[in-house]
């Protein structure tokens, strides 16, 4: 241990340590200790934050999938709805050959509020006209057939296709012009 100076008391003829001197023996005896607290600190700090940091990015990363879950959350619903709006969009060319008929009538304010329903539900029909190249983002080859066409153009529309807003919810579906067939040389045994 080491000496202390010391100072004459007043009252006696002691001599006691200075307050000063234990000040800084005690400040240098925690000097170590007070150095792995501060570190302590930090590293908890640095923690906090990043748990902080995790913590809203978990929030925000909830609140976008809760928005996405609100956005598509009836597009099983929709898809079992599109194939009845085909069948009534099939009725109502059989019924416009009299669009006179009271029944016709009837049936286009049903299907201007199937239209208006789907729009304010998001759904879209995707624009496809025969003439049109292939997109397989969007468009679905049932068959292809030997054409004059360019190979992998629209030639028919088979059934119609949608999105729900802004994603593909049904694809259209197509028959594609294929290259046409090349008669087999005259002189080919395999043909």
């Amino acid at each position: 241990m080491k000496q202390e100076p010391k100072e004459p008391c007043d009252a006696c003829d002691c001599e006691q340590p200075k307050p000063e001197q234990e000040f800084a023996d005690a400040v240098e005896e925690n000097a170590e200790e007070a150095s792995a607290a501060v570190d302590e600190l930090a590293r908890w700090r640095d923690k906090a934050l990043r748990t902080a940091a995790e913590y809203d990015n978990y929030r925000k990363r909830c609140v976008r999938e809760r928005e996405e879950f609100n956005k598509y959350a009836n597009r099983s619903l929709l898809e079992e709805l599109l194939p009845v709006v085909d069948n009534f969009e099939m009725g109502m060319q059989m019924a416009g050959q009299d669009s006179s008929s009271m029944i016709y009538i009837g049936m286009s304010m049903v299907q201007k509020q199937l239209q208006d329903f789907l729009a304010g539900q998001g759904v879209e029909p995707i624009a496809c006209e025969p003439g049109a190249p292939f997109d397989h983002n969007l468009h679905e080859a049932i068959m292809s057939e030997a054409s004059e066409q360019p190979e992998g153009t629209i030639l028919r529309i088979i059934r119609k296709g949608y999105t729900l807003r802004g994603r593909l919810l049904r694809p259209v579906n197509v028959v594609t012009a294929a290259a046409p067939e090349q008669p087999a040389p005259a002189g080919d045994a395999n043909a």
